[in-house]
């Protein structure tokens, strides 16, 4: 980790972070970029940043991580900031609420938490926006994923941005800017983060334990933080290595214990690769020589793409997760063989998805 002031910071959001506090006025400012690279930690960053009280540190520098307002920040109680997150994501982005917060009942009946962010969560940032300042340095409102505000709750925010009240400040943090909406999205300054230079991302994931990076970083797009969760699900170099041929020979434990969303995103990885080698073109997330050998016929991984595609739309069905899994596995292993040998199947019906 990198340091600002005293504050450890993904070394690849540095400079953004500098260049945001030094030039940005926005009341509300659209942190965009792929899934993986820190754009939620930048949001908080600046936030704090913005309700650091240091008088020594220069701006550029905040923040400084010892004044009282950034030890209220990172115990997660200042006055003046509020994060507004799904429920689902609050526990695996350490913002989980206080217990009395979640409501007694819901926990009872072990409601499954939203994943999105919902009407009354956006009015409580909007009363916020119109209260004084605790502190007397503005209030800050992170959002993210800010697309995940359903319809009702991005209609009530619209108007707060159009005619904005107080000195709050707001932070919408995507990694899918197009799905939010055009008036939304016209009145907010954006800030769009790039892909860590490989080299960068890979001495960061080395020093997380990480061992051969540059492997799982390839299969992740070149998103580092997609590499910790692939590493928290078991998953290493090896195991990356060797999935091309554990799917080409139908062994299903190869995604055993995996999100269905993840396995999805993997199988669409290695479908892809396969049909760039079978064009002439180089992969993108799997070493050349892992592919060795595979020549299926590019109209049959065309098939295959599709029906990935369609079931990536319903992934968070409430599917048989064990036949789900036998079935993708099954359908790759036939997607992968040479024509001459191929049991052409098509259609989202060769799937045998059952709930």
């Amino acid at each position: 980790m990198a340091e600002t002031g005293s504050v450890a910071v993904l070394p690849w959001l540095v400079a953004p972070l500098r260049r945001a506090l030094e030039t940005q006025t926005a009341h509300a400012l659209l942190l965009h970029a792929p899934g993986g690279v820190g754009q939620f930690e930048l949001g908080i960053l600046l936030a704090q940043g913005w309700l650091c009280e240091s008088t020594t540190v220069p701006l550029g520098e905040r923040p400084c991580g010892i004044c009282a307002s950034c030890r209220l920040v990172a115990a997660r109680s200042h006055p003046d900031l509020l994060v507004l997150l799904p429920e689902a994501l609050r526990e695996g982005l350490g913002w989980a609420a206080p217990e009395s917060e979640e409501g007694g009942e819901e926990k009872a009946g072990k409601k499954k938490p939203s994943k999105d962010i919902r009407v009354e969560e956006v009015r409580a940032a909007i009363a916020l926006a119109l209260t004084t300042s605790s502190r007397g340095r503005g209030k800050a409102i992170v959002i993210h994923p800010a697309e995940r505000m359903n319809a009702i709750a991005a209609n009530a925010f619209l108007k707060t941005l159009e005619e904005p009240a107080g000195d709050a400040r707001f932070l919408l943090c995507t990694a899918a800017a197009d799905a939010l909406a055009p008036t939304i999205r016209s009145r907010c300054q954006a800030i769009a983060l790039e892909l860590p230079a490989t080299e960068v991302a890979v001495e960061w994931l080395r020093a997380q334990g990480i061992a051969e990076p540059e492997v799982l970083l390839a299969g992740c797009g070149g998103q580092p933080q997609d590499v910790i969760a692939l590493a928290q699900l078991g998953v290493d170099a090896a195991t990356w290595r060797n999935f091309p041929g554990r799917i080409a020979a139908g062994d299903v434990s190869a995604l055993r214990g995996w999100p269905l969303p993840l396995a999805v995103d993997a199988l669409q990885k290695l479908c892809h690769d396969v049909a760039s080698v079978a064009a002439g073109a180089a992969p993108r997330y799997f070493a050349a020589a892992t592919l060795a050998g595979r020549a299926p016929a590019l109209d049959t991984l065309v098939r295959w793409s599709a029906e990935l595609r369609r079931f990536a739309e319903n992934a968070e069905h409430p599917w048989n997760a064990e036949l789900t899994l036998e079935s993708l596995v099954e359908q790759g292993r036939e997607a992968l063989q040479t024509p001459r040998s191929a049991q052409r199947r098509g259609g989202v019906d060769s799937l045998h998805l059952r709930r």
